[in-house]
């Protein structure tokens, strides 16, 4: 994995601007990771592309999150600062690339869900039905009439051998002493601040271009510095 420059960055937001969340990772890793076929970045766990996504988004930001929440008790705000590496798992923690489950006395293999798994769901904002499809794809052996308990049990031994694929926040509000776990998609916050950041650089190459006539191209080129030192001069 690599770093992106402000072009090859730009360019990621421009071809997955109206992409979904998924398509929007992978597009991002496709770019940091040209050495990856395709289909083997979509065949990572959650876990793994989200670990990937991660040092891709503390190569480009840095390593602190700053982040808002709202308390669901009595709907205070909260500001969040952390750092990649209170989120991090140990290498020793690599999900394997399958399960053997005994539950209630049921022998289960199941693998892991992936990118192209998530995004064969045909209904995904139907929770219930997008469940069912993940567990027809990923359950290797067992799935005759298997009972609803067993599957939530098969769900939470998926989520305990990938953990960064569901990464929880512990939470406590400053204001009424509530506490709660709160989910941080990576995916979801790395691409919100993309969006910013891009949004912001075209501004900066509109104020450039309009004073001094210069390409896209070469102002990108520009280190973050000395484009800041002309904006200045030009009022930006």
């Amino acid at each position: 994995m690599r770093a992106l420059s402000a072009t090859e960055l730009l360019g990621v937001w421009e071809r997955a601007f109206s992409q979904s969340s998924i398509q929007r990772a992978l597009a991002l890793l496709a770019a940091a990771c040209p050495e990856s076929p395709p289909d083997a970045l979509a065949g990572l766990s959650i876990g793994q592309r989200d670990a990937r996504l991660l040092a891709l988004r503390e190569a480009t930001f840095g390593a602190e999150f700053i982040a808002l929440a709202r308390c669901p008790a009595c709907g205070g705000s909260m500001e969040l600062i952390f750092h990649a590496e209170d989120l991090r798992i140990s290498p020793e923690a690599e999900p394997p690339p399958e399960l053997a489950l005994q539950i209630e006395g049921r022998d289960l293999r199941v693998r892991l869900p992936t990118s192209a798994d998530l995004l064969a769901i045909t209904r995904p904002d139907d929770l219930a039905a997008a469940r069912d499809q993940l567990l027809a794809r990923c359950l290797l052996s067992g799935r005759d009439q298997v009972p609803e308990p067993v599957l939530d049990a098969v769900v939470e031994q998926m989520a305990l051998a990938d953990p960064l694929g569901d990464i929880q926040l512990a939470l406590r509000c400053a204001g009424c002493g509530h506490a709660w776990q709160a989910v941080f998609d990576i995916v979801s916050f790395f691409w919100r601040e993309i969006h910013a950041w891009a949004r912001g650089l075209l501004r900066e190459v509109h104020t450039l271009a309009s004073a001094y006539n210069w390409r896209e191209a070469d102002i990108l080129a520009l280190s973050p510095a000395r484009r800041r030192l002309y904006l200045e001069m030009v009022g930006g």
